[in-house]
């Protein structure tokens, strides 16, 4: 059976466009935060790992850095403990960080490493404390009163900071033919386990990698206005302005200010892209128009 011209001319448009951005980002080191719904629905997840895959084909070097909120949740309540939250972070005590380390480290982890070579490629699962490439510190978080400047310390427990990367083991395995997949827990001076922030890990992984790009995976299309429109493309002082006015506000802030530390740590440009649609990787890497905020350090 014969191609229709229609169709043979748009897949031949989908490869033109693509190849100046595959060439131009071959070799180049991309780290991609996997979360959100893209993690949970089925077609997501297959069309993520293909996504992946397939950058690796074309002489990319994808490092992908994975949360896990929803499933650790999931498996706390199965165990009946319940979880309590400081300004979107998790107390973690030993049991719940037991409990983060298995699902995190373990079926999470496992379960994307597999997605990944099923697709075709060579994933490698590691968490921060293989070869304590990932060292962290416990968070001294401070709240602050309402109607005053005093603070109170709230102990969040095995919650934690990146304080230092060790690229060698990354590095190891980039220059090969293997896909790091990163889960987010890092281990300090003491031994002690910490459960950190993806968004941030993936942002500090980029910094030390000199990576070319960091893409964050959401649940939205990506930075809206005040209308709900996307905004396509954000300098630093657009996203300081944006947060000041309220247009960026709640869970965007943290992305927006893991992004913006990206940027300043070297990192070429910063995607926030919407993860419920499928694709959504290749789709902002290579076309024209793409499908979230691009924020450069302009």
């Amino acid at each position: 059976m014969t191609m229709k011209n229609k169709t043979a001319h748009q897949i031949a448009s989908v490869l033109t466009e693509a190849l100046p951005y595959i060439q131009r980002f071959k070799n180049k080191v991309i780290v991609v935060k996997f979360g959100g719904n893209a993690m949970i629905d089925e077609a997501l997840k297959h069309s993520f790992a293909r996504d992946i895959v397939l950058m690796k084909s074309v002489g990319l070097t994808p490092i992908v850095v994975h949360g896990g909120g929803p499933q650790i949740g999931t498996m706390l309540k199965k165990l009946g403990k319940t979880s309590d939250f400081v300004d979107g972070m998790r107390v973690t005590d030993s049991e719940t960080m037991d409990v983060v380390e298995m699902v995190l480290g373990g079926l999470v982890n496992k379960e994307i490493v597999n997605l990944i070579n099923q697709n075709g490629g060579k994933a490698v699962g590691l968490t921060g404390k293989d070869g304590n490439f990932i060292r962290a510190k416990k968070i001294q978080f401070k709240k602050t009163a309402a109607d005053s400047e005093a603070y109170e310390l709230i102990d969040l427990g095995h919650v934690g900071e990146v304080t230092e990367i060790d690229t060698a083991v990354l590095d190891m395995l980039s220059q090969s033919d293997f896909i790091p997949v990163i889960a987010p827990i890092g281990v300090g001076d003491d031994g002690q386990s910490y459960n950190i922030n993806a968004d941030l890990v993936a942002g500090r992984i980029a910094e030390e990698l000199n990576a070319e790009k960091l893409i964050l995976l959401t649940n939205t299309a990506g930075i809206l206005d005040k209308q709900g429109e996307l905004l396509t493309g954000l300098s630093l002082s657009d996203i300081d302005a944006l947060i000041a006015d309220g247009t960026i506000s709640q869970g965007m802030i943290p992305k927006t200010r893991c992004a913006t530390d990206a940027l300043k740590g070297g990192v070429t440009s910063v995607h926030i892209i919407d993860g419920r649609v499928e694709h959504a990787v290749l789709l902002e890497l290579f076309t024209d128009q793409g499908v979230g905020t691009l924020l450069l350090n302009c």
